[in-house]
């Protein structure tokens, strides 16, 4: 099922053909017209008369997100205060926030994305979205709104919070599908079943589309399992304007509309672009912002990319699944360490639960990770025999998987944090 099919399955050189186009045309304008692209590109002896193919986007200069803060809040602007709509404003960021702007037609892009996503997922007039990201500054919600009205279906804007609330929504309003982060839908199982409902058996939810933070295999398995809802991973950053891309119904990487975005890859420490199906930093350029353009904007998330026509019949590029962020890996005792590389080994473990967090201090000079994580009910013990053994099984498999040592808190279900926006998984507290 597809919302644009004349784009959506664009014969790759079609598709390199009108990204060049837009690439041009966006180069052109903001050498002339945007004093901060004009500029980083003379420092760089970049011109747009260099620009004669798309692989040439690697001679422009990438852009970071301190640009963005550097700029704060409308330096970086390219439309007057007249012609931008609305605002959002980036959260979690240390010092200035990044704000984003965006057009009319920005907004209707962003939407356009959103409803290809989601009818590629199954979604459309027949189903009841709940939306549970938050609204307001924070581009899920309202992102998600409007993606799920465009292609029809009905929206109940349920934010974050009241979860025993959202839960005797689902069930009274017949919802069939939500948009959340995963560890809240987590959270919302965990409640429906203290309040003895099964939302495999006594709900119409089937589909989730879920994003907002770093998720795994196992995590997706785990939801389906527990709750009989089938997981759908959302991409996007506030930067690019908010959640935009999806996966399909075959769920083999995600789609990243080439007529909006350009994607490459690089390695994070040369900066120079990898082949297809290498490993390494994401960077995008947005080719029809107007608010606020993006040109080899490097996002820091980990992934690959993959151009060959989906199964489905897509033809847009697609991205595997986030393994981390070259910015907040954690290095550990001279290891890199992501914590999706924890979340994938904890989750492989039957006897636990989907809820953990990751403490990092220094000890003189050395480093200790200790990582909390919560048993599954019926696998707790009063026996400190059993939770010694299970504790040893958990630290083997993780020496295994991340290549260090780590200390194993096992908890009692229900002890750790619940979190109903963005999970907040890691507590470093060393001082460098």
């Amino acid at each position: 099922m597809f919302w644009n099919t004349k784009i959506e399955c664009m014969p790759s050189e079609e598709l390199r053909s009108l990204q060049y186009r837009e690439l041009k045309s966006l180069v052109n304008n903001l050498y002339s017209f945007n004093k901060f692209y004009h500029d980083r590109m003379k420092a760089e002896n970049v011109h747009p008369d260099d620009i004669a193919c798309l692989a040439d986007i690697s001679k422009l200069p990438f852009m970071y997100k301190q640009d963005l803060r550097d700029n704060y809040p409308t330096n970086m602007f390219t439309a007057s205060n007249s012609e931008v709509v609305r605002y959002h404003v980036s959260s979690g960021t240390t010092g200035k926030p990044t704000l984003v702007g965006y057009t009319r037609n920005d907004l209707g892009y962003w939407t356009e994305a959103l409803a290809r996503s989601l009818t590629s997922v199954g979604i459309g007039s027949d189903d009841t979205m709940q939306v549970s990201y938050g609204y307001g500054l924070f581009t899920g919600g309202l992102g998600l709104h409007y993606g799920a009205e465009k292609v029809g279906a009905t929206v109940l804007p349920a934010g974050t919070g009241s979860t025993e609330r959202q839960i005797e929504l689902i069930k009274d309003l017949g919802v069939t599908a939500i948009a959340c982060t995963p560890s809240y839908l987590v959270h919302i199982g965990d409640v429906a079943k203290k309040m003895g409902i099964d939302i495999r058996r006594d709900t119409k939810l089937r589909k989730a589309v879920l994003g907002a933070e770093p998720w795994s295999d196992n995590m997706r398995k785990h939801i389906e399992e527990t709750m009989g809802v089938r997981a759908y991973d959302i991409y996007g950053t506030s930067e690019m304007a908010g959640p935009m891309f999806t996966e399909c119904e075959e769920r083999n990487g995600i789609h990243m509309a080439g007529d909006i975005v350009y994607c490459e890859i690089i390695d994070p420490d040369s900066g120079e672009v990898l082949e297809e199906g290498q490993k390494g930093e994401l960077v995008v350029t947005m080719l029809k912002k107007e608010a606020m353009p993006m040109i080899r904007y490097r996002i820091k998330d980990i992934t690959s990319i993959d151009n060959e026509e989906c199964p489905c019949g897509r033809t847009s590029p697609r991205i595997s699944r986030i393994s981390g962020r070259s910015d907040d890996m954690l290095i550990i005792r001279g290891i890199n360490v992501f914590p999706s590389q924890i979340e994938y080994t904890l989750l492989r473990i039957p006897q636990l639960a989907g809820h953990y967090m990751i403490i990092v201090t220094r000890e003189g000079a050395l480093d200790r990770m200790v990582i909390q994580v919560e048993i599954k009910e019926e696998a707790f013990s009063d026996k400190i025999e059993d939770m010694n053994k299970l504790r040893a099984y958990v630290e083997a498999e993780l020496k295994k998987y991340l290549n260090i040592a780590a200390e194993v808190e096992l908890k009692a279900p229900g002890e750790l944090p619940r979190f109903e926006s963005k999970a907040k998984r890691v507590i470093d507290k060393r001082v460098f």
